[in-house]
C-alpha cells in the first residue's frame, strides 16, 4: 500500500485509522522473522517452598546454597509485554497546517505520530501484549490503563482518531512536566514509546531529560521518536523572500527574511538534537529521527527490524 496517495482529511470522513495500520503492518512489518519486543513475559513476584510434581528448572539455587532449603520461582505472566504509548498532542504538533499538506506530505506531525501509534498497536494486539495510551500538552489529557483485550483496543484507537479530529489552537506544551507525572503513574515496567517535537520554549534541554531519566528510573524501557519537518524545522528550506512566522502554541508573530538567519538556526538546531541524542544513547534511551516527509512505514520498519536483531 502507498500512503502517499492517502490524505488526512480522508482519514476524517472514512475513519480509516485503524484499516491503515492494519495493511501497513501486515504488508511490511509483521513479516519480521522475529518479533521486535521480548523479554517481558514474566515477571518475578515471590518464592515458594518446592512441591512435590513442581518443575526442577523452577528451584532457585541461589537461595538453596544459601539456605539448604528447596524453594521455587513464582512469576507473574499477565501478558508478553506492558507497552505505554505517549502521544504529544500540543498545537505545535499540528505544524504543517492543513492547508499546506496537499502540497507536500499527507500527514503533519500529529497525524504522522498517530497513525504510527496504531501501526505499533496493531503490531502489540498482533503479539497479544498489552497497550496504554497517554496524551499530553500543558498537562495530561488521558492517561490509560494497560490491557490487551479487544474492547480496550477499541477504545484506544477511538481515541487516537479523536486526537487527529481536533485542531486545538494555542496549546502550549509542558513535556518534563508532563513527563514525570507519566513516570509517576506508570508502575509497572513497561515499553514507553513517545512520540514527540521535543519543541518546548518554557522548558531546558536538562528540564527535558531529567523526565526521561525518570522514566529510566523506574525500569522503563523507553524509544523517543523526535517527529519534525526536517525540511522546515531542521534545515529550514524556505524561499529566499519574507515570512510572518507563527507559534502556533502561544500565537506570537514574527516577520523575517529565512535567508538572513537560515544558517544560525539550522547549526542550532543541529548541536540541539545532536547533544540530546547523545545523552539518550549515554542512558540507554532509543532516540529515533522521524522525518514526516517520510513513509511512516519508512521509519518504523527500519527500526524495528534493527531492534528484532538486537533482540534476537
Amino acid at each position: 500500500m502507498n500512503n502517499k496517495l492517502i490524505k488526512l482529511e480522508d482519514l476524517h470522513r472514512f475513519n480509516k485509522l485503524e484499516i491503515l495500520a492494519k495493511q501497513v503492518v501486515e504488508g511490511t512489518i509483521i513479516g519480521l522473522h522475529k518479533s521486535p519486543f521480548h523479554g517481558f513475559s514474566a515477571e518475578f513476584a515471590e518464592h515458594r517452598l518446592f512441591n512435590q510434581g513442581d518443575p526442577v528448572k523452577s528451584i532457585d539455587w541461589k537461595v538453596y546454597g544459601r539456605t539448604d532449603k528447596l524453594f521455587i520461582k513464582r512469576f507473574e505472566e499477565e501478558t508478553n509485554l506492558r507497552c505505554r504509548i505517549v502521544m504529544d498532542v500540543s498545537s505545535s504538533m499540528n505544524f504543517p497546517l492543513e492547508d499546506d499538506l496537499e502540497k507536500k506530505i499527507p500527514f503533519n506531525k500529529l497525524g504522522f505520530s498517530i497513525v504510527s501509534a496504531a501501526c505499533f498497536m496493531h503490531v502489540f494486539k498482533k503479539q497479544r501484549d498489552a497497550v496504554a495510551i497517554s496524551a499530553f500538552s500543558s498537562e495530561v489529557e488521558m492517561h490509560t490503563k494497560a490491557k490487551s483485550t479487544t474492547v480496550h483496543h477499541n477504545l484506544l484507537m477511538a481515541k487516537l482518531q479523536e486526537f487527529l479530529d481536533r485542531n486545538k489552537e494555542n496549546v502550549e506544551t509542558g513535556t518534563a512536566k508532563c513527563l514525570h507525572e507519566i513516570a509517576e503513574n506508570t508502575h509497572r515496567r513497561s515499553l514507553v514509546i513517545i512520540f514527540s517535537d521535543m519543541l518546548s520554549t518554557k522548558e531546558s534541554e536538562d528540564e527535558l531529560f531529567n523526565a526521561l531519566q525518570h522514566l529510566r528510573h523506574n525500569k522503563h524501557e523507553v524509544i523517543m521518536f523526535h517527529v519534525m519537518d526536517k525540511n522546515l524545522e531542521m534545515d529550514f528550506e524556505f524561499d529566499n523572500r519574507p515570512y510572518h512566522f507563527i507559534d502556533l502554541e502561544s500565537g506570537q508573530e514574527i516577520k523575517l527574511e529565512s535567508n538572513r538567519i537560515k544558517k544560525a538556526y539550522k547549526e542550532q538546531m543541529e548541536t540541539k538534537f545532536k547533544d540530546f541524542r547523545l545523552r539518550c544513547a549515554q542512558h540507554r534511551i532509543d532516540f529515533v529521527t522521524a522525518d514526516i516527509n517520510q513513509d511512516f512505514s519508512q521509519v518504523l520498519l527500519p527500526y524495528l527490524a534493527k531492534r528484532s536483531k538486537m533482540k534476537g
